[in-house]
């Protein structure tokens, strides 16, 4: 139950940053034709910046689950078996603690903005803190999968992003490989 659960959560995270990437495709069709037409669009400058910081963050966890972030394996690819094992435990405990570092601070930041009452500085004026909670969900997400992945690893399974990587090229698939 809870690896659905935990899945669920990384192709939730993904597909809302999908939508951030719909929403920026939409917003910028709309001010191009509203430039034309005379309207005011300046306010979508500030919702596409906020649109763009969310779609990478909320899509941290599900590409790193996937193999989409960039690996350096050119070491892993020539050691043995249980050698790559301990490079891969040492590699994710290392993440996490970076990760952890990371979600720490972007929820310390998030945390102040809202105590302060900060204000976005642009045409459309909100509590900052609003859309920085894209950045504070996306690292504890991200957060989430690394120590996913440390802990199927510590027991001896292979990491998700090698083995959906290898899926995908087994069926010939090498278009994410790029």
């Amino acid at each position: 139950m809870l690896r659905r659960l935990l899945d669920g959560l990384f192709d939730w995270t993904g597909r809302l940053a999908a939508l951030c990437v719909l929403a920026i495709f939409a917003l910028m069709i709309y001010a191009s034709i509203g430039r034309m037409a005379d309207l005011r669009v300046g306010w979508v400058n500030d919702v596409v910046a906020w649109a763009c910081a969310a779609a990478a963050f909320l899509a941290m966890g599900h590409a790193f689950k996937h193999g989409d972030f960039v690996r350096v394996t050119l070491v892993l690819d020539k050691v043995h078996t249980g050698v790559r094992r301990v490079l891969e435990v040492v590699s994710l405990a290392i993440a996490a603690v970076s990760v952890s570092y990371l979600a720490w601070w972007a929820a310390r930041f998030t945390y102040e903005s809202w105590e302060f009452h900060d204000m976005a500085g642009g045409m459309v004026v909100i509590p900052i803190w609003v859309p920085q909670m894209t950045f504070v969900v996306g690292a504890i997400v991200l957060l989430l999968a690394v120590l996913d992945e440390l802990v199927l690893v510590l027991r001896g399974e292979k990491p998700t992003y090698v083995r959906l990587v290898e899926e995908r090229h087994a069926r010939g698939d090498y278009s994410e490989d790029i």
